[in-house]
């Protein structure tokens, strides 16, 4: 079942390439992970601009005030909260065989989906990958559940939809080009998305082939960071509505999560749901390298 919910989602989440040989030097923002932005009561309607079937759901309502992280949690997030309780994720926990669960890793020299038995958040791609030197990259490899265990140690939660949807754009409805999010008035990149003609070459022409750490594309209007590509955010919402038209996998609905934002592995010439409207099925029971999270705080 796991095999069948990676090669369901991967047409829908994804698109894949190979590695340009150079990319920009781009200058990352200091802040402090974790800080937060407050978000006043507000509606959220995600009005006409509706590109993709499964966007007939969602994004309109009522938002009680709450609070955001900046930035998408980071490895050393993570191993704060790891080091603090020794908690231990559902892709490192023994398969009815005995063998670790693992994570879904996108190989991009061979241009697709793998589970991979050896892949955690400390392994994000394997067992010849590490985090050394990434702490402020965001965690990935984490299933729905390894999100919320953090979120709950922080005190905190996931977001709903319609919260991560008015953090990201406020009561406006989404936009009516489905680039305006990651791409600037001179397509210039502000979010980290894949360049490139999917399937063959990821060009890095916003400065990263792959993952980039926290704050490396301008802050959202609220001051948040990376809503728009990089990973994909888990949010509490059970996923209904039509299927992506991109997904042929019968009960797509069972076990699946709201994600939101889009990641790196979105390119323009197939997914482009790097949108605060977009919206696709995340398996909960699976941690992929292209999905992380955010936590929000009810306002007191």
């Amino acid at each position: 079942m796991r095999w069948m919910a990676v090669l369901g989602c991967a047409m829908a989440l994804v698109a894949c390439g190979r590695p340009a040989a150079t990319t920009p030097t781009v200058q990352c923002a200091v802040f402090e992970p974790g800080a937060t932005v407050a978000i006043a009561a507000g509606r959220v309607n995600r009005g006409a601009n509706i590109f993709e079937p499964e966007e007939r759901v969602g994004g309109v309502g009522d938002v009680a005030a709450f609070d955001i992280d900046i930035n998408e949690v980071t490895n050393e997030q993570y191993a704060a909260f790891v080091g603090a309780t020794q908690y231990v994720t559902l892709a490192e926990r023994p398969d009815p065989d005995g063998a670790p669960m693992g994570a879904a890793v996108f190989d991009r020299e061979q241009a697709r989906w793998r589970v991979d038995p050896t892949a955690n958040w400390r392994h994000p791609d394997g067992a010849a990958s590490s985090i050394d030197g990434r702490k402020r990259y965001p965690v990935v490899a984490v299933a729905y559940e390894d999100a919320e265990a953090y979120a709950r140690w922080a005190g905190r939660r996931l977001p709903t939809e319609n919260e991560w949807e008015f953090a990201a754009r406020g009561g406006s409805p989404a936009p009516a080009d489905r680039r305006a999010e990651a791409f600037s008035t001179n397509d210039a990149p502000i979010a980290n998305t894949w360049q490139g003609v999917f399937p063959f070459r990821d060009t890095g022409e916003d400065g990263f082939v792959g993952l980039a750490p926290v704050g490396c594309f301008p802050a959202n209007a609220r001051g948040l960071y990376d809503i728009a590509g990089n990973v994909w955010e888990w949010t509490s919402d059970r996923f209904s509505g039509d299927p992506p038209t991109d997904i042929a996998r019968p009960n797509y609905q069972a076990g699946m999560r709201v994600i939101k934002g889009g990641s790196q592995l979105c390119a323009g010439n197939f997914c482009s749901r790097f949108r605060s409207g977009s919206r696709q099925p995340g398996d909960e029971s699976l941690g992929m390298s292209h999905i992380g999270f955010r936590t929000v705080g009810d306002a007191p």
